[in-house]
């Protein structure tokens, strides 16, 4: 089955508490002509609509396609944590790459936090963006070499939003028995990812993009104009912007090859009233160092969203419910016996390198993908990196295709079991404590 629609009805948001608490409009048109536009972009994620925003304020004749409809995958899903820099920490990242293009990344991250924030206060209030992210590590080990990282960040990029917190100060915000100790990032935050993304959906509609759902791409034919194909339409377009991630079928090798789609899932319990400070005490998101990675926060009304226990095939396991809820208990105890009231799924995009895999397959034909848990902020930023590259002003995404993101070995035909392979011993690591 085309894993477009392995877990999903085409056109169907999942049962999450995020399509419950969300002012879904009606399903737009599917494409079912021959048109032309300056620049098709596929898919209605946050990368692709900040990308329609963008070039369609530019003056731009934009078309978007999406196989469902805006927000519908993994970023109107997600735990919509909006995190500092990428999925590798910064003196890492200078250590591979040169002291200048880490800098010049890091300064990407934070605009991308920027624009969220402006975005949120300007134009999606509902999406009522929130500061805090914590992190909490098992270990004192942990806590040291994360508290390490946080000192660069402020030695060499002079980023002084990040609180260390001592194992007892780490229970008194978060209250699992089990973090050794944490780091509070302010300049961080969190939203309602769904409204998010259909406010973005709005804002390029208003612009004057055209947005098309249930209208599945089926091939690209390269060239200038390029044509792009649907089951019963076709966009002939002088650029084109790949923007699937996690749900693009495997409509282009380059794209295919680099990123890896995997699942992930979330529950939300029911409100907890005046209970929920016997879980956060204070309104944030928090993530942890497991390598497969526990994050949760509060609702607007105070329901406890925690996701984890990823799954690396493309269908989803039977019982999603079982081992997210045991995940879930064993960090906060006093949660047993809690009414879950929704639990849902999304598949995103990794990497590698577990760095955005940015490219330009033709002269006129680009993609930016595999955030690998970074995407609430750095897909939207990708998305109108690409349409200043379409623009003319190619100098900040020639910084990020210069990550050099490897493909996965053996292709997309190999990537997801040996990469099953992996998770599963890192899985075991983290349940040993190793």
């Amino acid at each position: 089955m085309n894993p477009l629609y392995r877990n999903d009805r085409p056109g169907e948001m999942p049962q999450s508490w995020y399509a419950a608490s969300s002012d879904i409009p009606p399903l737009r048109p599917s494409l079912t002509s021959d048109i032309t536009a300056d620049v098709c972009v596929i898919g209605a994620g946050y990368t692709g609509l900040s990308a329609a925003w963008h070039l369609a304020q530019k003056g731009l004749d934009v078309v978007v396609l999406d196989a469902h409809r805006a927000g519908f995958g993994a970023s109107g899903r997600n735990g919509g944590q909006v995190g500092s820099g990428y999925n590798a920490s910064q003196p890492s990242l200078a250590r591979k790459l040169g002291k200048d293009q880490a800098a010049a990344l890091w300064a990407l991250a934070e605009e991308a936090k920027a624009d969220i924030r402006k975005t949120c206060a300007n134009h999606i209030p509902q999406a009522r963006y929130r500061p805090g992210v914590a992190h909490g590590f098992y270990s004192a080990g942990e806590a040291r070499d994360y508290a390490a990282d946080a000192d660069y960040l402020a030695q060499h990029y002079g980023y002084d939003q990040i609180e260390k917190l001592s194992p007892d100060a780490m229970r008194d915000l978060v209250k699992s028995p089990l973090y050794q100790g944490g780091l509070l990032d302010m300049g961080a935050g969190h939203i309602h990812p769904l409204r998010y993304a259909l406010g973005l959906a709005r804002l390029a509609e208003s612009a004057g993009a055209r947005l098309y759902d249930l209208s599945e791409v089926t091939g690209v034919t390269m060239g200038d104009p390029a044509k792009i194909h649907t089951a019963s339409g076709k966009v002939t377009a002088r650029h084109v912007i790949m923007a699937g991630n996690g749900y693009l079928p495997n409509i282009n090798h380059a794209v295919a090859a680099k990123v890896m789609p995997i699942n992930s899932f979330i529950c939300a319990t029911e409100p907890l009233g005046a209970r929920a400070s016997d879980v956060l005490a204070r309104d944030i998101a928090v993530a942890d160092s497991k390598f497969v990675v526990n994050y949760y926060r509060l609702s607007e009304d105070n329901r406890f969203l925690f996701g984890g226990r990823e799954s690396y095939s493309i269908g989803y396991p039977k019982d999603i419910s079982t081992a997210l809820i045991q995940r879930m208990t064993h960090l906060f105890p006093q949660l047993k016996g809690v009414r879950i009231d929704y639990v849902w799924g999304g598949t995103l995009g990794i990497t590698m390198t577990r760095l955005p895999a940015v490219q330009r397959m033709a002269p006129n034909v680009i993609s930016a993908a595999g955030f690998s848990g970074h995407g609430v902020a750095l897909s939207g930023l990708a998305g109108k990196i690409m349409a200043e590259a379409i623009a003319g002003q190619a100098g900040r995404f020639d910084t990020l295709t210069g990550l050099k993101v490897p493909n996965f070995p053996g292709g997309p035909a190999l990537r997801a079991p040996l990469l099953t392979l992996a998770m599963t011993w890192y899985a075991l690591r983290d349940r040993l404590g190793v």
